[in-house]
């Protein structure tokens, strides 16, 4: 729904996630919703050099199909694509009226992220994963956080009640996401509802996995409380600054100016495969360590109580038996190093160790958890990887 001059039509505060009203939305997060800058810094930004390559010979197969990059692209609603091996552009591509310098928002790949400074804070003995999140937050006592750790929160497996296919749109509505008119049915704004939402039916650290997206806002007010700054703030000081960004980046807030971590961190492509790259080099950038070594390495052990309490849950896939959620990431091969950020309507990030590759995509899904358009665009990217490699 954009005109030959790249305006929207159509596109408003309350149908901007939905589709095809998306594809110009998500690139427009600041216009539609209210957002706060993460600063790039002053520092020089990192330099990717092209080593590009025709990439027409590439093809996949995938549930009976055989696929061209080009048709995976086309299929999976790609607003922009960029593949880097060894520190290099492979491939750089925009569709849609994307351009280089737009930023796009990131969905739930905003918690890979979220994680990262939770390592870095960590590694400064400001945290450790197994605090319990009311040593931070001592306002939580009595709630459902009672006994829940920094990593419980980490590997999505809190005891909070949650309905993964109705509440990760309520939470659309309750952060304010978009404008509604269901604030008498729901809580008044994000902290409302860490704060009065209800036990579920196991125990922290117990039972399948269970994503939820409400958990790491409980993650970012940590952060934030133990940081001693603002998310955004912190974020930047911490993570944004020393990437070698090109670009700021934004965060939404929700009406009471909570910063929503989970899911509302707005980056241009190339800065966020810029994130990937450092995640690929064991968390160095110029000048040092972003991120001690280990803390990246943390999702390449291969956890038998993770693998089986995925393979217990309804994002288990039969064809990734020993995968599973770890530190904010799907892991597909812990100990090959092959891991993914994903996010609603096709956000991702891959970072694949043995082919030095990270790929970055962004998508603008026209229903939110597609799971025919995920499986299609993970297929390609891992295929892609193995023929890079």
């Amino acid at each position: 729904m954009i005109d030959a001059e790249g305006n929207a039509l159509g596109v408003t505060t309350a149908n901007w996630l939905d589709g095809p009203y998306n594809r110009w939305g998500f690139r427009h997060v600041a216009q539609l919703s209210r957002t706060v800058p993460i600063a790039r810094g002053d520092a020089p930004a990192r330099e990717l050099p092209r080593a590009e390559r025709d990439l027409s010979d590439f093809v996949f197969g995938h549930r009976g199909r055989t696929f061209t990059l080009a048709q995976m692209l086309e299929e999976t609603y790609t607003d922009g694509f960029l593949v880097i091996q060894d520190g290099a552009i492979v491939t750089e591509r925009y569709f849609d009226g994307m351009v280089e310098t737009d930023t796009h928002l990131l969905m739930s790949c905003s918690k890979s992220l979220t994680s990262i400074l939770c390592g870095v804070l960590a590694s400064r003995g400001l945290l450790a994963p197994d605090d319990l999140v009311t040593k931070h937050l001592p306002e939580l006592a009595g709630t459902t956080w009672d006994g829940c750790t920094l990593q419980h929160i980490l590997d999505m497996r809190t005891g909070n009640a949650w309905d993964y296919d109705v509440d990760e749109f309520t939470i659309l509505d309750v952060s304010d996401y978009r404008t509604h008119d269901l604030h008498g049915t729901i809580p008044r704004d994000t902290e409302t509802w860490i704060r009065t939402i209800g036990r579920g039916p196991y125990a922290h650290g117990e039972g399948p996995f269970r994503y939820c997206s409400l958990a790491t806002d409980v993650l970012g007010w940590v952060l934030a409380r133990v940081g001693g700054a603002p998310f955004a703030e912190l974020f930047s000081r911490e993570v944004w600054s020393r990437i070698g960004a090109e670009q700021d980046a934004e965060i939404m807030l929700d009406n009471s100016g909570f910063p929503l971590v989970e899911g509302c961190i707005c980056t241009t492509l190339r800065d966020l495969a810029r994130f990937g790259l450092m995640c690929l080099e064991d968390g160095a950038v110029e000048g040092g360590q972003l991120v001690p070594a280990e803390w990246i390495a943390r999702v390449r052990v291969h956890d038998a109580e993770l693998i089986e309490a995925f393979s217990a849950s309804s994002s288990a896939d039969p064809d990734q038996p020993g995968a599973f959620y770890h530190d904010k990431w799907w892991i597909h091969d812990g100990p090959a190093g092959v891991y993914s950020a994903l996010g609603m309507n096709g956000q991702s990030i891959v970072v694949h160790r043995p082919a030095r590759v990270v790929i970055a995509k962004f998508s603008t899904f026209p229903n939110a958890l597609d799971d025919s358009f995920f499986e299609l665009q993970n297929a390609g990217a891992l295929a892609l990887c193995d023929f890079l490699a």
